[in-house]
């Protein structure tokens, strides 16, 4: 249990900071929610606070245990860049993301957020399956 108490600490944090920010502010915490809003100029203050303290993590971790967090990546940089711009257009299309449909959608009982986390876990679990048979 201990290599998972890491993960399990995290999505608590999670759950709470997205519970915390529907009951005290109203507002859902879906990154591509927010980071529109941003670019769109509107709620700067309350949404460049959230991509801010997103940024902190990192931070927070490294101070807290000596040593950056460690993350693995063996993907090129432009299908990294394709891929990202292609989630941004999708979670846009699908009128938000994974964080605010399958966190909070979920636990409202949402049924667009019940449709929507089911297609990214099923998009998610086909494309893993044929990336790992072309391997």
């Amino acid at each position: 249990m201990t290599p998972y108490l890491a993960s399990l600490a995290g999505g608590m944090i999670l759950g709470l900071s997205a519970a915390l920010l529907l009951v005290v502010n109203g507002r859902i915490a879906g990154i591509s929610g927010i980071v529109g809003r941003l670019l769109g100029g509107q709620q700067i203050a309350p949404n460049i606070a959230f991509v801010v303290g997103l940024l902190a993590g990192p931070m927070l971790y490294t101070t807290a245990f000596g040593r950056p967090p460690v993350v693995t990546i063996v993907a090129s940089t432009p299908l990294i860049l394709v891929s990202g711009l292609l989630v941004g257009v999708g979670a846009r299309m699908g009128s938000g993301c994974t964080s605010g449909h399958g966190i909070l959608g979920i636990a409202r009982f949402s049924k667009r957020s019940l449709a929507a986390t089911a297609t990214f876990l099923t998009s998610g679990i086909v494309a893993a399956t044929i990336m790992g048979l072309l391997r």
